[in-house]
């Protein structure tokens, strides 16, 4: 199965106390009604039903096992305290091939 209806979902302990869900997937768009069409992967930190920050990936719809690392790594750098919640922050995980 893609990424395109089995996003990735782990939840990070941050450092302050609290937890964020690290999201990786392909986001719903109300304008296409095609979802197969549907190319960008995003990565999102999400608090409840808010997105915190959101960015697209280098990631194709296909690459489950790469969506899962990438989350992996999110959160191993929220944990540690490297990283906040801020999209900026999510670019060098981001623009990464793995």
């Amino acid at each position: 199965m893609s990424l395109r209806g089995s996003p990735v979902s782990d939840h990070a302990s941050l450092p302050g106390g609290g937890t964020i869900e690290v999201w990786v997937g392909v986001p719903d768009d109300p304008y296409v009604n095609d979802k197969q069409a549907l190319k960008t992967v995003d990565v999102q930190l999400r608090e409840g039903a808010e997105v915190l920050a959101s960015i697209s990936t280098v990631l194709d719809p296909d690459q489950d096992s790469e969506a899962r690392q990438l989350a992996v790594e999110v959160k191993a750098a929220l944990e540690a305290g490297e990283i906040g919640l801020h999209a900026s922050e999510l670019e060098p995980f981001a623009d990464r091939l793995r």
